[in-house]
Parts: structure tokens; C-alpha cells; sequence
């Protein structure tokens, strides 16, 4: 195996783990936004833990964030909880950089 070669391994598989790591953040933040959805939807114990994990499995509809999103901002409109979408992504935002710490971190 050639200097170019190992180099080449090397940087595949930093991309793999940071492809690796970066869905792992995602699905961390939309755990983290359905638990806090839940909180403002009036869901608590094992409910806001299964409504935690529909919306995490939103994210498998298309690609991009605009699924989980609207998940969540559908279910705030049935329950008539007044809220924009900038709002939410907002918390999105604030959610994604505690997820990325949290998976930094190993936790």
C-alpha cells in the first residue's frame, strides 16, 4: 500500500465517522425536540418518551429538517398551541448544538 493510499483510507474513514456522527446528532436533536415538544404539548412519562420517537422517525420521510418540523408544527396547530415555524427552528438550532455536544462528549 502506496503514502497516497493510506492517506486516501485515512480520509475515508474520517468522513465515515463524521457522516457517522453527524446522524447521530441529528437524531439526538429531534429526541431532544419531541421531548421538548412534548413538554409543551401537555405529554409527560412513557407518552412524551413515544412521542419523543415519532418524531425521530419523521426524519426518515424525506430528506432535510422540513419533516420533522412540520410534524411537530402540525401537532402544536391540533392542540392549538399558537407557535411559528421560525420559533421551532429556532429551537432546532439551540438543540442541535447540545446534541453535537452531547455526541462529542460519548454521552
Amino acid at each position: 500500500m502506496t503514502t497516497f493510499d493510506k492517506r486516501q483510507e485515512g480520509f475515508e474513514k474520517k468522513f465515515a465517522l463524521d457522516e457517522e456522527q453527524k446522524f447521530k446528532a441529528e437524531a439526538r436533536r429531534n429526541r431532544l425536540l419531541g421531548l421538548w415538544a412534548a413538554q409543551q404539548l401537555g405529554i409527560t412519562g412513557d407518552a412524551a418518551t413515544a412521542y419523543a420517537k415519532e418524531v425521530v422517525a419523521a426524519d426518515f420521510e424525506e430528506a432535510g429538517d422540513g419533516d420533522v418540523l412540520r410534524k411537530v408544527l402540525s401537532d402544536f396547530t391540533a392542540k392549538g398551541i399558537s407557535t411559528s415555524e421560525q420559533a421551532i427552528r429556532a429551537k432546532m438550532n439551540e438543540l442541535t448544538a447540545v446534541a453535537v455536544a452531547e455526541v462529542k462528549a460519548g454521552k
